[in-house]
């Protein structure tokens, strides 16, 4: 089923109610998420006996940052052949999803391409037609906290040797949220201060002295950082 489809799934049972229990269970959200269409009505039938009739609704998940994303997220992990959980939390315009599963580090990818690929596609899919912008962050096994204090030592690090060797660092390729870790993290340090050179995506950081010339000499320092 394609990611721009509403999921809509049929159930029958003995009544209308346990349909859908049944359609809600399935789709794993709550009642007030989906449009329900009664297509038949249970009977009794004779006597309550013969001919009895099963209920028979139509569940359709409206069409709602959560329910978008949730499918986009199943459609895209069902293509890729893995198991992920997704839950999402909508608070106001910010939309918080986490992923859990056995295959994390696929979805996170090398220094979490995959992942910051991920939640830009889903931002895409949700934004595609709604008038008010709704900001996605995705996270999977508290990734994007362990990857931000990483990032700060990082810089911390960075910091003492452009302190001690007076030659300013050039860091690897970062994306936007990376630099800007590398930044917050630096811009009170007495001792150094920071700017970005080169275009998207093999923008870098450099950390200099602080009012250091930025057509001085350079010594890169090769981002190793496994988290």
């Amino acid at each position: 089923m394609s990611s721009t489809q509403l999921k809509r799934i049929v159930k029958v049972a003995k009544s209308t109610d346990e349909a859908i229990a049944e359609a809600l269970a399935e789709l794993g959200v709550g009642r007030e998420m989906v449009e329900i269409e009664v297509l038949e009505e249970s009977s009794k039938g004779l006597f309550g006996i013969l001919g009895g009739k099963d209920a028979k609704v139509a569940v359709t998940l409206k069409q709602t940052p959560v329910s978008l994303a949730t499918q986009f997220l199943d459609d895209l992990f069902f293509g890729m052949g893995i198991k992920v959980d997704v839950e999402c939390e909508l608070n106001g315009e910010d939309l918080a999803i986490d992923l859990s599963g056995p295959d994390m580090g696929i979805v996170i990818g090398k220094r979490g391409e995959t992942l910051d690929a991920i939640q830009y596609l889903t931002s895409l899919v949700i934004n595609k037609t709604k008038e008010s912008y709704v900001k996605v962050t995705i996270d999977t096994e508290n990734y994007r906290a362990k990857r931000k204090d990483a990032l700060e030592a990082l810089a911390s690090r960075i910091a003492d040797k452009v302190a001690k060797s007076g030659r300013r660092y050039i860091l690897e390729p970062m994306n936007p949220y990376e630099r800007r870790v590398i930044h917050a993290a630096l811009q009170d340090n007495a001792k150094v201060s920071t700017y970005s050179i080169g275009e998207e995506p093999n923008r870098k950081v450099v950390v200099v002295l602080k009012g250091e010339s930025k057509d001085r000499g350079e010594q890169r320092f090769p981002h190793r950082s496994r988290t």
